[in-house]
């Protein structure tokens, strides 16, 4: 189990902070940076670093990092725990380096739940924190992971992430790729590459997946007809809600329906 051992969120330095432990702080420091930082490690050059990048020092490890402009601003938790190396490993985040935080009000969001349930003294607490913690080192691994090196896409991936998630919550609404592109401020043909290295999909097919999807659902669990559900999923007309539909699900939305409706007079 991971344990927390301090917490701070969204704490605030109106006359700036240094901190310098030469031996670390006996647990392992994970602290996203909301204002510019100087960081100084032992077999590395100092280092100056941006708002939205974050670090993981592990147990031992020096800490020193300071101000590099006021007022200091910072999310941060001590925590502990067996075998956190190898789970570290496994994860590929290395420690004791300065990362960028592409989608930092996740960060921030799990910090403050961590914030919260610290102070709680409810049944699972320690539960809820470990599996808190978890959650977020998981994530950050999987956005390392889908982004990789490539800073560009990293830039972007809170903008877009919060973009694909308004587009998933509103199948009917069309979208044109230029409206979406001018809603990250980039132009069409790069939001469209942007977007494909990130989730490994184009935009459009996302966007079509999206409605078909939904359309499943509408014909499983509701008595809507094909052409009210083909208004509901974003289509001008029923004919090419239906042509797009046999497309991917190999079947009419009539066929699909007979196979997957689920019985509401016996619910």
């Amino acid at each position: 189990m991971i344990y927390l051992k301090r917490v701070g969120y969204n704490v605030e330095h109106s006359d700036g902070l240094t901190i310098d432990r030469p031996n670390g702080s006996g647990d392992y420091l994970f602290i996203l940076f909301r204002s510019r930082m100087e960081l100084r490690f032992d077999d590395k050059p100092t280092q100056f670093a941006d708002k939205n990048h974050y670090i993981i020092y592990g147990s031992g490890s020096r800490h020193d990092y300071r101000d590099a402009e006021k007022p200091m601003i910072h999310d941060w938790f001590h925590f502990d725990g067996e075998r956190l190396d190898r789970f570290f490993e496994e994860l590929h985040l290395p420690l004791d380096t300065l990362l960028p935080a592409p989608d930092p009000f996740y960060i921030s969001r799990k910090v403050q739940e961590l914030h919260v349930e610290h102070i709680d003294t409810g049944k699972f607490r320690d539960e809820i924190i470990d599996s808190t913690i978890r959650c977020l080192l998981l994530k950050l691994s999987a956005i390392r992971n889908r982004v990789g090196s490539n800073m560009q896409s990293g830039k972007y991936y809170g903008e877009i992430v919060k973009l694909r998630n308004e587009i998933y919550q509103t199948p009917q609404i069309f979208y044109s790729i230029e409206e979406l592109a001018a809603k990250v401020n980039l132009s069409r043909s790069y939001f469209q590459r942007i977007y494909t290295e990130l989730f490994g999909i184009s935009v459009h097919n996302d966007m079509i997946n999206n409605r078909i999807q939904y359309a499943m659902y509408l014909l499983e669990n509701t008595t809507y007809g094909i052409a009210e559900i083909a208004h509901l999923c974003g289509y001008e007309n029923d004919v090419h809600f239906m042509r797009q539909f046999k497309k991917k699900a190999d079947m009419t939305p009539s066929q699909y329906r007979s196979n997957h409706h689920f019985d509401i007079d016996r619910v």
